[in-house]
């Protein structure tokens, strides 16, 4: 993937290392959680950054492993929170054990993940894994305390964004540059970068919630309005309708009719939210874009650039 190909199967083999870390009771349950293969975006992000700004090394691999098991353990945290019965095409750690299990397991993992950044002789890594994990966990309690809030604005949900999808990506551009020693301007674009594309990818994926086909995609969809949870294209929707619409709107959303919401969301219709959430991801992505004006050009900042390129293209999709 994006020339890291080779890399993603070392940081593939030493993810799966990881379960003989645990108690042999629990290994079965650690297995079935991190053996689902997902894209593995924010390792992308990790070991391309490295390659941006210097070259990767075998810290990146650790990197991209420990930003992967955090990303897992809030999947497994959010399953339980959305209710979700299916997740990479097979049930959900809570479907198969239940919420108790799961949340203890997600502990753990998130637990691993800062056991394994304290074997940096880089302090500093250490503390921005640990502050990525606390902003994706602050970021997910802010949209937890506000769903169903019909006040939330399109900048409260940008900033919930940013702290829950966006700050490990950015964590993952940022340390990769670290590990190599890299200049300060060059370690706060790929940061930047992080951030801008790991939001962007968090309206994607709002945007899949509501659009996107179950049976294609491997997960359950549609759980964010059914919890309340107001992700853009509703947001667009409720601040382009008139007063009336959008009063009749809003009582859909707090009667928890999510399927008449996710009807409106899915027509051609003059509100075009989906259009506009989409305007918004681009927007984001080539903003994240021009952040690697900064850094010296070489086969991996390329690929950067086409990571952002390759998340337009899912974007589009939602034009149609």
């Amino acid at each position: 993937m994006l020339g890291v190909q080779t890399q993603l199967e070392e940081v593939e083999a030493r993810i799966a290392q990881q379960v003989a870390e645990f108690d042999p009771a629990i290994e079965g349950y650690v297995s079935y959680a991190i053996g689902g293969r997902g894209k593995r975006l924010r390792p992308v992000v990790a070991l391309l950054s490295g390659g941006a700004s210097g070259g990767i090394a075998s810290a990146h691999l650790d990197l991209a492993v420990i930003v992967e098991l955090i990303h897992i353990a809030t999947l497994v945290h959010d399953d339980i929170m959305d209710e979700a019965e299916r997740r990479r095409a097979q049930p959900t750690v809570n479907a198969r054990w239940g919420n108790s299990l799961s949340v203890l397991l997600g502990d753990c993992l998130f637990a691993q993940a800062l056991n394994l950044s304290t074997n940096f002789d880089n302090t500093e890594v250490c503390r921005t894994i640990a502050r990525a994990a606390r902003e994706v966990c602050s970021g997910e309690i802010i949209q937890t305390q506000r769903r169903f809030d019909l006040h939330l604005g399109i900048a409260d949900y940008l900033r919930i964004i940013e702290m829950k999808t966006g700050s490990l990506f950015a964590a993952a551009g940022e340390l990769g540059a670290v590990l190599n020693g890299a200049e300060p301007e060059t370690t706060r674009a790929l940061r930047d970068f992080g951030r801008k594309i790991g939001a962007a990818y968090q309206i994607y994926d709002d945007c899949l919630d509501i659009a996107g086909n179950e049976t294609e995609i491997g997960k359950t969809l549609g759980t964010d309005l059914r919890h309340g949870k107001l992700t853009l294209p509703v947001l667009v929707l409720l601040n382009s309708a008139p007063a009336a619409e959008r009063e009749q709107y809003c009582e859909l959303i707090l009667q928890e009719k999510s399927s008449a919401i996710t009807k409106l969301l899915k027509m051609d219709s003059p509100n075009g939210a989906l259009k506009a959430s989409v305007d918004a991801g681009e927007e984001l992505i080539r903003d994240a874009q021009r952040e690697l004006e900064a850094l010296p050009p070489n086969q991996y900042t390329d690929s950067l650039f086409q990571f952002g390129d390759a998340l337009r293209e899912l974007l589009d999709q939602f034009r149609a």
